[in-house]
């Protein structure tokens, strides 16, 4: 299963991160996940949404630019080795990371995985074929986070 990407390209400079998400917010999109990476002047925002064509067309009509990818959003065990598995398996297959990161959706049980690569169906249908459960945006965005708390 595809998941969407949502990369928004953006000047490093104060206010940026807080337009994007006053957009958001407006638009009753929620984030579900996000890593932002600079460079001197320039940064990428890349953000998981519950409605990720919604928020493209919000964040362009807001004059930021905007790219969606399909991503791979990989479920793993919350277990030493687990992401090792999955990186072994795609090495071997030369498949490429051109980016990715990772939260524990339950701590000691289960993670997600978030990977872009070159060859998306091949990675897809190895995933399949070797036992990993892959989530669409629709799935990814209705994750619930275990919380463990005592009342």
């Amino acid at each position: 299963m595809i998941a969407q990407q949502i990369s928004v390209f953006a000047e490093n400079r104060s206010g940026r991160l807080a337009t994007i998400t006053s957009v958001l917010a407006k638009e009753k999109i929620n984030i579900r996940a996000t890593t932002i990476t600079t460079s001197d002047t320039f940064g990428v925002i890349n953000l998981l949404v519950d409605k990720p064509a919604q928020a493209q067309q919000a964040l362009t009509a807001a004059g930021l630019m905007v790219r969606t990818r399909n991503v791979l959003a990989v479920e793993l065990g919350d277990k030493p080795g687990a992401l090792d598995a999955l990186m072994q398996l795609l090495s071997n297959m030369d498949i490429n990371i051109n980016n990715a990161y990772g939260f524990v959706v339950e701590s000691y049980k289960r993670a997600i995985f978030v990977v872009d690569v070159d060859q998306l169906e091949k990675a897809e249908t190895l995933l399949a074929r070797n036992g990993f459960k892959t989530l669409d945006t629709e799935e990814l965005s209705s994750v619930e986070p275990f919380h463990y708390t005592k009342y």
